[in-house]
């Protein structure tokens, strides 16, 4: 026969008396904090956008109240028309998905390669080179203004895309992040193994170096994407408003004595809806190659 159990033995991992152990009392309140915590950064992560939303709803007289409204007004479709309209936000938006596209895919290009070089292999310089790099990342880019607007008007560049996109395909920042993944990322021995079984350079590259560095790559896309597409300094001086991308396009929509704010951030929400478009669909798999990343670490 079996053991009959006995009843007065604490049942459900309960503690004498039926009662719950202290450590998980502790532990579940610990947790209660921590989602109580990251609710409230939520909540004042997404007030921004709420705002913003809010502000396009409305007119300049609703904005100006005391205390200013906290709900939507009526006015939103009517002016995310006219700032769609008055700004070309159409083209803008176009325009600037490809400038952001093609900056995020050359500089991770360029910048994994780099990043290899500078990690895994024995060059003369190599040292004085990678310090030359960092030193791009203290130099303030309106430094470079000047030259650069005499370089691509010689071109014929101006109010060209090209002259946003390609002073932005290299990034001494996005160099720096490579080599200081791949360092850890990619074992010495693994490059070594695939050159002993004959793999050329290109597939080691192909075949070893990418798969290695596919989380780094990720982020560095979506870090690249954003600050592309937010970038506003350069391309307000090497584009006009014939040929704009979003910041350029929303500058248009601030002219005039009295400025419409509910218009500008009817502008505004326009564009940051691509971005929050980017998120909701690669967030996932971003998340995952980070994790994937942090595992194999």
């Amino acid at each position: 026969m079996g053991d009959v159990p006995d009843p007065g033995a604490p049942r459900g991992g309960r503690g004498a008396g039926g009662r719950v152990p202290k450590e998980d009392g502790v532990k579940a309140r610990a947790g209660l904090v921590t989602y109580a915590v990251l609710i409230v950064f939520a909540v004042l992560s997404l007030f921004p956008l709420v705002w913003t939303a809010i502000a396009a709803s409305g007119t300049n007289g609703r904005l100006a109240r005391t205390p200013p409204p906290f709900w939507f007004g009526g006015d939103l479709l009517g002016n995310l028309r006219i700032a769609w309209t008055d700004a070309d936000m159409g083209l803008a938006l176009l325009n600037t998905t490809v400038v952001a596209s093609t900056v995020a895919a050359g500089t991770v290009l360029f910048s994994t390669l780099a990043g290899f070089a500078f990690a895994k292999l024995r060059f003369r310089f190599k040292n004085a080179l990678l310090l030359l790099v960092i030193g791009t990342m203290m130099v303030p880019p309106q430094l470079s203004v000047v030259p650069l607007f005499m370089l691509v008007a010689e071109l014929s560049w101006t109010d060209r895309l090209q002259s946003v996109v390609l002073p932005a395909l290299v990034s001494g920042f996005g160099v720096f992040f490579m080599r200081q993944y791949l360092l850890r990322a990619l074992p010495t021995e693994l490059v070594e193994a695939a050159r002993v079984d004959g793999a050329s350079g290109l597939r080691v590259v192909w075949h070893v170096v990418f798969p290695a560095a596919r989380p780094a790559m990720a982020v560095l896309a979506m870090l690249t994407f954003v600050m592309s597409w937010n970038d506003f300094f350069w391309p307000i001086i090497a584009l006009t408003q014939s040929n704009p991308t979003v910041q350029v396009a929303l500058t248009s929509l601030g002219r005039g004595y009295v400025p419409d704010q509910s218009v500008i951030m009817a502008g505004a929400l326009l564009g940051t809806l691509p971005l929050l478009l980017v998120f909701v669909v690669f967030g996932r798999q971003i998340v995952g190659g980070i994790m994937q990343g942090a595992v194999k670490g």
